[in-house]
């Protein structure tokens, strides 16, 4: 029996975020992922070393679950229920990418020069995704929270720090991109 898959709209993916949101908000919850990996850290012990990963992280498990589901629910709905895994952008944007580089613009959600495991055997692509790995984690400690928890909990709790930090992530991302991006590349 065979079944034709769909894209689902996205305004059901709008009505589950926001039905998730009203959820945590009646378990008195905050939603993000950043939080995961002080937890993860203090589960494998770092709180003997810096007091930051001193904290009860039983109390954290709960949202460790939704790490898990990100993850399998990631894998699951790319393996089994994509049909199409390109992605539609501009034309000249795909030229732009390919003149940097990139082949696979516009054919899949991620570059494979940047993601494959032959890309650990470039420097320069490692030296990219340490330097950026390290940026990512610097700002969402420094903004007490990562883009999903600001955005996406801050900003339905009202909060006007979560309202800054996305404008200051927003900014970051303009600048990385249309400044910094062309010079690495």
């Amino acid at each position: 029996m065979e079944f034709i898959l769909q894209s689902w709209p996205w305004y059901f993916s709008g009505f589950m975020i926001a039905f998730v949101m009203f959820l945590l908000l009646m378990l008195d919850k905050k939603l993000g992922m950043s939080s995961n990996l002080r937890t993860l850290c203090t589960i494998c012990g770092a709180g003997k070393k810096v007091s930051f990963f001193s904290f009860d992280w039983k109390a954290q498990k709960w949202n460790l679950i939704v790490v898990f589901g990100v993850i399998v629910g990631g894998y699951i709905a790319y393996n089994f229920l994509s049909i199409n895994t390109s992605v539609s952008i501009n034309t000249e944007t795909i030229q732009y990418l390919n003149a940097l580089g990139f082949k696979n613009a516009g054919k899949s959600f991620l570059p494979e020069e940047l993601f494959e495991i032959s890309a650990l055997s470039n420097f320069k692509s490692v030296l990219i995704l340490v330097i950026g790995g390290f940026l990512v984690g610097f700002g969402a400690r420094y903004a007490g929270g990562c883009t999903s928890g600001h955005a996406i909990s801050g900003l339905s709790n009202l909060q006007f720090p979560s309202l800054i930090a996305v404008i200051g992530f927003f900014l970051g991302g303009l600048f990385m991109i249309h400044i910094l991006f062309p010079l690495i590349f």
